[in-house]
């Protein structure tokens, strides 16, 4: 994190420079700024490289280091490593060097396209890693085979800047809301059909429920239905303002 202490401007022809801002709380969360965060989400690749570059540098060295340290009258030898885990989609994208969420490849993990994976909602492997990255853009950056545009794309996989930081395959926080969210909207719609008391319902039936908590969620949150659940949406399914509407619905 950085914080901004003061800012302070000489005029011209002054031999004091005046202070326009102090920073009255310097250890409060609202004035440390987590730096990684803060570039992904306000400035585009050249500045966060440019500023997060020396960190990676700083990483690098450290890795390639070793610490000895004396521990009981024995040298005990030390390695670092760094696991950046945790990220959410748009900072992977920024960090490996891959297009934007409105990509054609729509994956951070493998090579699928957007219609490989409506075709394929089951099976899936993790097959992206960060060196795999780097090699694609060279493969892009240099055209080694003299490609059009369109099969050096295809070719790279989604790859069109170079990957400066290693990120490690894991689930943020923005997949946890949606994958809770995904089951209580279930759990919400069964509720609603009391599905406990009928042994096979019907695909009609389902869908009555479903219509049914949409309406409510509608009228009474102005939440309206998604296609495809989404952070937003996901987190204010999971309020306790909804889960009040809900229960208005429950017949018992």
């Amino acid at each position: 994190s950085f914080t901004v202490m003061s800012i302070t401007v000489q005029p011209e022809g002054e031999e004091e420079a005046v202070t326009i801002f102090q920073e009255q709380k310097p250890n409060s969360e609202f004035s440390c700024r987590p730096l990684c965060l803060m570039f992904v989400d306000e400035s585009d690749h050249e500045m966060l490289t440019a500023t997060l570059g020396p960190v990676v540098a700083e990483r690098k060295a450290m890795k390639e280091s070793r610490l000895i340290l004396s521990i009981g009258g024995l040298l005990r030898s030390f390695r670092f490593f760094f696991r950046g885990t945790g990220y959410d989609e748009k900072m992977v994208r920024e960090m490996e060097g891959l297009e934007a969420s409105g990509s054609t490849y729509v994956c951070t993990l493998c090579d699928s396209t957007r219609a490989e994976a409506s075709a394929n909602m089951v099976l899936h492997s993790i097959t992206r890693s960060h060196d795999e990255n780097l090699d694609r853009y060279e493969i892009w950056r240099t055209n080694p085979y003299s490609e059009s545009a369109e099969e050096l794309r295809d070719r790279v996989k989604g790859v069109s800047a170079k990957p400066f930081m290693e990120t490690q395959p894991t689930l943020d926080a923005l997949h946890c809301d949606i994958g809770n969210a995904t089951e209580f909207y279930k759990i919400f719609q069964d509720e609603i059909g009391e599905v406990f008391q009928k042994t096979n319902p019907t695909r009609e039936e389902r869908r009555q429920w479903r219509s049914t908590l949409d309406k409510q969620l509608r009228k009474k949150m102005k939440l309206k239905p998604v296609m495809r659940m989404n952070g937003n949406y996901a987190r204010r399914l999971m309020a306790k303002e909804a889960v009040e509407v809900v229960c208005e619905l429950v017949p018992t």
